[in-house]
Formats: structure tokens, C-alpha cells, sequence
């Protein structure tokens, strides 16, 4: 079993982190609280870019609730069929659209619960939402957070839930805010899944993990980061 981090690593292993990428930022387009919340329901498996390239022409047209639910779910059907599972998220974007606009006077809730309620919302979307849109300290624990968690084990556990519980203990207050983009970007553009690049790691020397790589797979020795896209 790997050695615990220390307080001081870990406050080290975020201040890295936030050196680096001071101001993280969701890859997802979106113009509102509402297209952030449709736009995080249609990534479940799928990519921000691919979402994104989506989503481009669907927000121009429907950008609200309203114009979402009278959009209807065969022409958002078409509008992301590029999307895996879109039959399925076209139902849910629709129907949640309406119980916006039935429950909660056509706004997103600021409120776990009532966001969970909505149909296709899970609790990643909700702290996903919680955090970006309304600067909740929430992590949402994605495919991305769970494996750097694990893997670094700063924070580890057999289920998402618990390695969100396992960060909400460890992450200092300072560093909360924005603890799940640092982790995500992390995982997406470093400590990647197949063959993390190690020797251009910015917590090489925190990270818990034996069988770390010894050759970059980059001609540059430059970390992960790449821009995020334009908000407009």
C-alpha cells in the first residue's frame, strides 16, 4: 500500500497544478447556465469537442428552455446524432427542458437535489453545474479525475463517490474551486490513460504511481496544457 500524502504534499501537489493552469476552465461551450447543463448531459461518453462541434448550431436556435422544449425531440435528434447514445439524451434534454420550465419558472436550479431530479441528470452533472455555472466548491468526478486520483493516490477509491468524498477531505480550502478542472486537464492531457507522460508531470515527484513512464512522448518538455475554446 502506498505511503499517505502529507498535508504539505498535497497543498504542493494543487499549488503545482494551479502554477500551471491558474485559471482552469470547462472545454464545453456554452452561453448559460441552461446550455452548460445540456451540454454536460450530451458529454456522458462522448468528447467536449465532439459535443461542442454539436452543439455550435443547436445553441444558435435553442438557447433557453422554452425554445429547447419547442424545438422538439426530433429536431434535436438530428441537431446531435453525431453524439453517442443521442436518441436517448435528446429524450432527456427534452424532458428536462420541460420540468425546468413546469418546476422551477424555466432556471436552473442551484440546488443539488432539484438538479438530480431532472431527468437524465446524474450527481457528476450536478456538481459539474453547480460548480461552473454558480461557483459551487463542487468536484465532479468524471473518468479522467477518477483515474488521476487513484492512480497519484491522493485520493483513492473503488467508486466515484468515493473518491469525491476521499478529495472533499483532502483538498485544501484555497484550492476547492477549481480542484476538478486541475484534476480533469490533468488526466485528459497528461496522466492519460494508456501511457501517462511522466517525465513532463508537473507532480512526477508527488505521484504514488510505480510504473511511471521514462520517455516522453512529446518533442517538448512542456506539461499537458492546450487552450480551451473560445467562449465568444
Amino acid at each position: 500500500m502506498a505511503r499517505p500524502f502529507t498535508k504539505k504534499e498535497i497543498e504542493t501537489f494543487f499549488a503545482r497544478l494551479k502554477a500551471h493552469t491558474p485559471e482552469p476552465k470547462t472545454e464545453l461551450v456554452y452561453s448559460n447556465p441552461f446550455t452548460l447543463l445540456v451540454a454536460v448531459v450530451l458529454s456522458a461518453q462522448a468528447t467536449d469537442k465532439g459535443v461542442n462541434k454539436a452543439t455550435a448550431p443547436l445553441f444558435r436556435i435553442a438557447d433557453t428552455p422554452q425554445k429547447m422544449a419547442k424545438l422538439g425531440e426530433a429536431r434535436l435528434t438530428e441537431h446531435i446524432k453525431t453524439i453517442g447514445l443521442y436518441r436517448n439524451k435528446a429524450r432527456n434534454v427534452i424532458a428536462l427542458s420541460k420540468a425546468l420550465i413546469e418546476s422551477h419558472a424555466g432556471q436552473v436550479p442551484r440546488d443539488r437535489e432539484a438538479l438530480e431530479a431532472l431527468p437524465g441528470v446524474g450527481r457528476k452533472t450536478a456538481n459539474v453545474v453547480l460548480n461552473v455555472a454558480f461557483g459551487e466548491p463542487t468536484i465532479a468526478v468524471d473518468t479522467h479525475i477518477f483515474r488521476v486520483a487513484n492512480r497519484t493516490q491522493i485520493a483513492p477509491g473503488k467508486t466515484p463517490f468515493d473518491v469525491e468524498r476521499g478529495l472533499e477531505r483532502v483538498v485544501p480550502d484555497e484550492y476547492r474551486l477549481h480542484a476538478h478542472h486541475w484534476l480533469i486537464l490533468h488526466g485528459r492531457y497528461t496522466c492519460v490513460a494508456r501511457k501517462p507522460k511522466c517525465p513532463v508531470c508537473v507532480v512526477r515527484d508527488l505521484c504514488r504511481y510505480k510504473d511511471k513512464t521514462k520517455e516522453p512522448e512529446l518533442s517538448s518538455t512542456k506539461p499537458y496544457i492546450r487552450k480551451p475554446p473560445s467562449r465568444g
